[in-house]
């Protein structure tokens, strides 16, 4: 056994939760990402998915990539910065760009390389970067990446916030980082107030809109437009991994910025560009929301069903207002079981643990699509109550 194979064989937490039957992840589906999936040759309702459109099992998605496919092939066979940029690339950032409101837009292969290839070069040195203490992991990743000074404010805390920017030097550039929607709490971020405090202390803003493309805003464009402040912020970035039914990712901001980040983003440069069908995809998932406003509709009543069925119930949400509901366990171990006592109910939810959050915030993430039934939300709850009171939860 090598030195590095020493150290590394220290680590056997995944062996030690797999020996107690409630080891939480990889677990096979056998089926398409829909509401009701195949594990174990049994059908099981996903309840742990972020496709709240619930559009990566459509018809004219899955064709727009089967004929992107027989076009252009199955890859690029290298990256956007050099053999990799096909027409359809350009041509989905021109529509991505009008989508969200702003100049310019760059389409890369996932969403963690834009937030890690946007807010990792654009600073410098001498510059600050202003973070929430629950920003994605892909923001995080940036942040280290990045030579800049970096001051964490404490969750969607605007008084935290206003003494970070405090302690930046005014003539200093100063970038504030936030998701428009946390991916396991299921709150919005403060913009409003986000933006009014950057301007104050002259801070440039970007919001990941991971979870809000396709939920908020007019036709799904985000939050950004839901508060109607798309041009007070400086960068947005989205991802295809979601709403959009596809992979990869972007980033919509003016055209002084995208040309910096098209020369000096190394995630973006050394990168191989998303494939044809990845790109048909999203073009084709666009379509459907610019086209079927009555999805949106959907999403939101049978988020409203659940939220008020968990409330009821007596669980602890937090302050979520979104598909994402956290049902918070605070507890390791009982998150581990819980996780596997709904699957064996039917139900497949997603256990959250350190490091994606705190350790006394440990939870169930329970999420909704637009293809969701009441009947099935409601099964669900059934099942959770059932299982939340066997194990003192409730």
């Amino acid at each position: 056994m090598t030195l590095l194979q020493e150290k590394l064989s220290k680590f056997t937490a995944p062996q030690e939760t797999k020996a107690r039957g409630v080891y939480p992840y990889f677990r096979q589906i056998e089926s398409d990402q829909d509401t009701e999936v195949i594990m174990d040759g049994r059908k099981v309702l996903m309840f742990g998915s972020n496709a709240y459109t619930g559009l990566t099992n459509h018809p004219k998605v899955k064709a727009a990539a089967i004929a992107m496919t027989e076009k252009y092939g199955t890859g690029c066979a290298g990256s956007r910065f050099l053999n990799g940029t096909l027409d359809i690339h350009q041509q989905l950032e021109e529509r991505l760009a009008k989508f969200v409101g702003k100049e310019d837009c760059m389409v890369f292969s996932t969403g963690f390389f834009a937030n890690l290839g946007t807010v990792g070069c654009l600073t410098g040195r001498q510059d600050y970067i202003i973070y929430d203490e629950l920003a994605h992991a892909s923001i995080i990743e940036g942040i280290k990446v990045s030579l800049s000074t970096h001051l964490k404010f404490r969750h969607n805390d605007m008084q935290s916030l206003e003494k970070m920017l405090m302690k930046c030097e005014p003539d200093r550039v100063k970038l504030v980082v936030v998701d428009g929607v946390y991916s396991m709490e299921g709150d919005v971020c403060n913009l409003p107030e986000i933006v009014r405090l950057a301007k104050q202390y002259g801070a440039s803003v970007m919001v990941d809109e991971a979870h809000g493309i396709g939920v908020f805003g007019a036709q799904g464009r985000g939050v950004c437009d839901h508060f109607g402040l798309t041009d007070q912020v400086d960068i947005i970035m989205g991802t295809f991994s979601k709403s959009l039914a596809s992979i990869g990712g972007f980033i919509a901001t003016d055209k002084i910025t995208a040309n910096w980040l098209r020369h000096n983003s190394r995630p973006f440069i050394f990168s191989a560009s998303a494939t044809p069908a990845a790109i048909g995809a999203v073009n084709a998932a666009l379509d459907i929301l610019e086209s079927e406003p009555e999805r949106m509709e959907k999403l939101w009543a049978v988020t409203n069903h659940a939220l008020e069925g968990f409330r009821t119930m007596g669980c602890e949400i937090g302050n979520t207002s979104t598909p994402i509901i956290p049902l918070y366990i605070r507890d390791f171990e009982k998150t581990l079981v819980v996780t596997k006592m709904l699957l064996d109910e039917g139900i497949f939810v997603n256990p959250v643990v350190p490091p994606a959050v705190p350790s006394g915030d440990t939870l169930i993430r329970f999420s909704l699509m637009a293809t969701h039934t009441v009947e099935q939300v409601d099964f669900a709850l059934e099942k959770i109550e059932k299982v939340f009171k066997e194990v003192g939860l409730l």
